[in-house]
């Protein structure tokens, strides 16, 4: 790369050979006045169907040796004179009107384009030919190669028109005239232009070089209002262009352009733009920088493409490719301001692209691929805008922005890359919109060490490893985002990462939608996430976060989990039709779970394990094919204020050890029990309604020992309280009044402590039906477990699973050896039939239930733990 004083040196030696000029061509793209042959050529405001075909306005230098000798100009508004005799009249005549058109067609064959043009003002027969769209076609293509006509739409765009375009009668012509200005770069090609040091064609005023060097020096120094150079097929090797000119250079060559016309250099950068270059426009041409591999020069500074500061050139439909440890486009310096669209970088030995120092510039519409390092780099304060590019199968990362870099990027396709789709580091601080970023070999995007962002309804999907990587302290915005079908995760966040998560839509991933670990602190919020092949959101090692307002769904495995000294708030979120656990806090599992509405799931709605102690309290918990609440393996939690209904077993089930705290819950409608606590469970409950559960409002068995205080126990379809095998509990201040089979059920050797409790209009169906002399299976069916004395056979060998009530005893084994077991909580055996003997009492059995005895343990979570 040149230095910047080499760089300055060259542009003020070309300001001092402009300003040292003794007299400047100068050139007019419309007026003709002047022209040397402005009484011969056509106005270009003539008779419709005329082209407009550009003129020159060339004043020599005095004693140029270029000038060439020209026919003395006639009389302004005189005519040539026109014999009058008979047989030249005739002539006339037939050639403008009986010639046939094939003959006065291959005569205009011959004509240039300035002749054609006079012919064409002759006559409407002439303008007719002279229009003739084949003729133009040949004319153009061989003064510029082109296969379809290129048109300029604005002063720095150009496209080639298609063959069926129908926009102009003669698209041909009309890209003749907007183009003729140009000079022309095409070697030992002098003899079909007419430039000032050699032949002088007649009706061609055109211009060619044998270097772009020699063509960019003389428009340098002729000051053009709108200076043009086609460069033609050919390898330009070791031409050093430094543009500081508002040049047009543009390729010119058949079939694709781009390949047909190389500039390429093995020092230094290739083309360099540079402080003057505001308008300069390069485009259709390839630029290579290949270093020679046994130069001990450096090259890291060198590149194909280089734009400096204070300048805004446009480059288009380019391939541009660099085999040096460079990068393969370099944008650089602040003002550097450049309009790069439609251009192919690709299989470069370092970066694609580079844009740094304060850049900014527009790129729009590119293909980058296959390069060794990233696609694109943009670092320290640079600010491009990228849209619609095609970023793809890099060895590195699709896109790095680091050291403060920024950059607004649109509809970009991101993908199959090596590493991460999009990479941010560093205080990096880019906006990512719109864009699809998917199939990367690693991960989607991956924000690290204060990185930030804006990443906002772009689709990210089908990563080998999670969409999106959060870490050491980034604190990025992912906002509305599609995030799916990842190899991994949806959203990874961990390493003390923040960000805010907010409104995307994270489903199908193959692990949990969401991972927060090691003291990462985001806010999640509004965010669907669901159908994911693992959990929904995964909190573990000392994660945090605020995570509210989510919806979480049909997830293979839990909907939440929460482990390993993790504390996330969780408010507002609607968990659930997940197909085991909705919130799941397991190996000290902490945090705050909220008012949200957590239903529908196979297994409970929350389960609680080994020391996880959250706070509970005002969710709706519902629907569950299990349980409401599990608290098991010595869990804790203090579990208030929440609506527990509908579920398919118990409101809440403690057991193995565990002690949780309940307070001020409404437990009602179950279809089981209302609180079931066994096993060795513990827990102070209180202030707690419990009413209208299918089962006992609260059964206390194996060795369980909780303390009830203050809570209401009513309305329940069987007994209110049941104590039994070897349970206790401390009972202060209950009432227990209206329920079906009675109000405080107790068990052989069941001695509880009792304290001001009220138990009251209960209305023992249990008793009424013995009295009655019915069996208990007439009102328990084998779904209910009601409390009273029970008995086995000796003479049917029945067993103490074989249980048989008071009734059945006296009628269906009268006579028989029997005995008393306990006073307990069973169903009547005989009744249901499962006995060898018909029962007297009860009709055909319904249901073999010799294997039911109490109410159905409940379902476990076996989640796979993950580290």
């Amino acid at each position: 790369m040149p230095s910047q004083s080499g760089i300055t040196t060259r542009l003020g030696s070309r300001l001092k050979r402009r300003r040292s000029s003794v007299k400047k061509r100068t050139y007019s793209a419309t007026s003709a006045a002047e022209s040397e042959h402005s009484d011969e050529t056509p106005s270009t405001s003539g008779a419709v169907g005329q082209p407009n075909v550009p003129q020159y306005n060339l004043r020599r230098r005095p004693g140029d040796a270029s000038n060439t000798t020209v026919p003395a100009k006639r009389k302004k508004n005189s005519k040539p004179s026109v014999p009058q005799i008979r047989g030249e009249a005739v002539g006339g005549r037939y050639l403008q009107e009986d010639l046939p058109d094939e003959v006065l067609l291959k005569i205009f064959s011959y004509l240039l384009e300035f002749d054609l043009c006079r012919a064409a003002r002759v006559c409407k027969r002439f303008r007719a030919i002279g229009e003739d769209i084949e003729l133009w076609r040949k004319l153009y293509q061989e003064i510029f190669e082109y296969d379809l006509p290129l048109i300029r739409r604005e002063p720095k765009v150009f496209a080639f028109l298609e063959k069926d375009d129908k926009e102009f009668a003669n698209p041909w012509k009309e890209s003749f005239k907007q183009l003729y200005h140009g000079v022309h770069v095409r070697p030992g090609c002098s003899n079909m232009y007419s430039y000032y040091g050699g032949r002088r064609l007649a009706s061609r005023k055109m211009f060619c070089f044998d270097a772009i060097e020699q063509a960019y020096t003389w428009v340098d120094s002729e000051v053009y209002e709108d200076p043009l150079i086609f460069v033609h097929t050919g390898i330009y090797v070791g031409e050093f262009l430094l543009i500081d000119l508002g040049v047009i250079i543009i390729g010119a060559a058949p079939g694709n352009v781009m390949d047909q016309v190389i500039i390429e250099r093995e020092s230094e950068s290739t083309i360099v733009f540079a402080e003057g270059s505001k308008d300069a426009y390069l485009g259709y041409i390839t630029l290579k920088f290949t270093p020679d591999i046994a130069s001990s020069v450096p090259h890291h500074k060198h590149y194909a493409l280089e734009v400096t500061e204070n300048c805004s050139p446009t480059i288009a439909h380019c391939r541009i490719k660099s085999t040096s440890v460079g990068a393969a486009v370099c944008v650089a310096g602040s003002g550097a301001d450049p309009f790069i669209h439609h251009c192919l970088i690709k299989d470069c030995e370092n970066v694609g692209l580079y844009v740094t120092d304060y850049a900014q510039g527009t790129y729009e519409d590119n293909e980058i691929s296959g390069n060794a390092l990233a696609g694109i780099w943009v670092k320290n304060y640079a600010n491009p805008i990228m849209r619609r590019n095609h970023i793809h199968h890099g060895r590195d990362v699709g896109i790095f922005t680091f050291d403060y870099g920024q950059g607004y990027f649109e509809n970009c396709d991101i993908h199959n890359n090596r590493i991460a789709g999009f990479e941010v580091k560093a205080g990096a601080n880019p906006t990512v919109t719109q864009c699809e970023i998917h199939h990367g070999q690693t991960g989607g995007i991956y924000v690290h060490e204060n990185g930030r962002g804006q990443f906002i309804e772009n689709k990210i999907h089908s990563n080998n490893f999670a969409g999106v990587w959060i870490t050491s302290n980034s604190d990025p915005t992912i906002r509305k985002n599609e995030i799916y079908n990842g190899h991994q995760g949806g959203v990874y966040i961990f390493g003390e990462g923040r960000g805010l998560i907010e409104h995307n839509n994270i489903y199908g991933n193959a692990l949990a939608g969401i991972q927060i670990r090691t003291n990462s602190n985001p806010i999640v919020r509004h965010n669907k996430i669901h159908h994911g092949q693992h959990g929904g959101i995964y909190v573990h090692e000392k994660g945090q976060g605020l995570i509210e307002e989510n919806e979480v769904f049909s997830n293979t495995l839990a909907g939440v989990w929460i482990t390993t000294g993790s504390t996330p708030v969780l408010r507002r979120n609607r968990i659930h039709s997940g197909k085991q656990v909705g919130v799941y806090f397991y190996d000290n599992g902490h945090g705050v779970l909220e008012d949200n509405d957590i239903f529908n799931h196979l297994y409970s709605g929350v389960q609680i394990r080994t020391g996880s102690n959250p706070l509970i309290r005002r969710n709706k918990i519902w629907g569950g094919q299990n349980g409401g609440i599990l608290v098991y393996n010595s869990g804790l939690g203090m579990i208030e204020n929440n609506e527990i209904f509908d579920n398919a077993m118990a409101g809440v089930w403690i057991k193995t050890d565990s002690n949780p705290v309940l307070r001020h819950n409404k437990i009602h409608d179950g279809r089981d029990g209302g609180i079931c606590i066994f096993n060795g469970g513990k827990g102070i409950l209180e202030e707690n309604d419990i009413f209208r559960n299918a089962q006992a409002g609260l059964l206390i068995s194996t060795q369980s020992n909780p303390v009830l205080r203050r809570n209401r126990i009513f309305d329940g379809q069987a007994a209110g309280v049941e104590i039994t095998n070897n349970a206790t509990a401390n009972l202060d201040g209950n009432k227990v009044f209206n329920n079906k089979f009675g109000g405080l059920c107790l068990a052989s050797g069941v001695n509880p402590i009792m304290k001001d409790n009220q138990i009251y209009g209960n209305h023992n169906m249990v008793q009424k039906a013995v009295s009655s002399g019915q069996c208990l299976y007439k009102i328990s069916s084998y779904t209910s477990f009601p409390m009273h004395d029970f008995y086995r056979c000796k003479t049917c060998n029945t067993t103490e699973r074989n249980a048989i009530c008071v009734n059945c005893i006296k009628t269906c084994h009268g006579g028989h050896d029997v005995e008393f077991i306990r006073h307990d909580r069973f169903f009547c055996d005989c009744g249901a039939g499962t006995l060898n003997n018909s029962c007297r009492l009860q009709g055909e059995p319904t249901q073999d239930t010799d294997t039911l005895y109490d109410s159905a343990a409940p379902m476990e979570s076996h989640t796979v733990r993950l580290n």
